[in-house]
């Protein structure tokens, strides 16, 4: 069976404390690797408010993985997701080729916007006469 690449963005319980929430992140990442996926990219956007309040909860740590897997472990994946009281939302896409290009752009203009910002630091700036 051939891997795809998916995207699955998780909402964590933001009243945990940050080594739950990790350790949170470490089980999601062993049962993604123990099931034969590779993960690309984790993604920590950290705690952030919720636009409408969920299982009464008003913020909530979000992560983003990225990892290619065959289909069968996105069952597996999900049952976790559900059966983890931590975990508020869950949702995994498939990525096509089109969003990935656009993963990779977004990333390449991250980066030259980062040396960008770098080199105007490090040159000094020039005197005024």
């Amino acid at each position: 069976m051939s891997k795809r690449t998916y995207e699955s963005v998780v909402i964590i319980n933001a009243t945990l404390e940050d080594d739950q929430i990790e350790a949170t992140l470490a089980r999601m990442q062993e049962t993604i690797t123990t099931h034969g996926g590779e993960i690309i990219e984790l993604d920590k956007w950290g705690r952030k408010r919720l636009a409408y309040p969920i299982k009464k909860a008003k913020s909530g740590y979000y992560s983003v993985f990225r990892f290619n897997a065959t289909t069968d472990l996105i069952a597996v994946l999900e049952r976790n997701y559900r059966l983890d009281e931590n975990v508020i939302r869950y949702l995994t896409i498939q990525l096509d080729k089109f969003a990935l290009e656009a993963i990779a752009k977004q990333k390449e203009a991250l980066k030259n916007a980062e040396l960008a910002a770098a080199e105007a630091l490090a040159k000094p700036e020039e005197s005024q006469v």
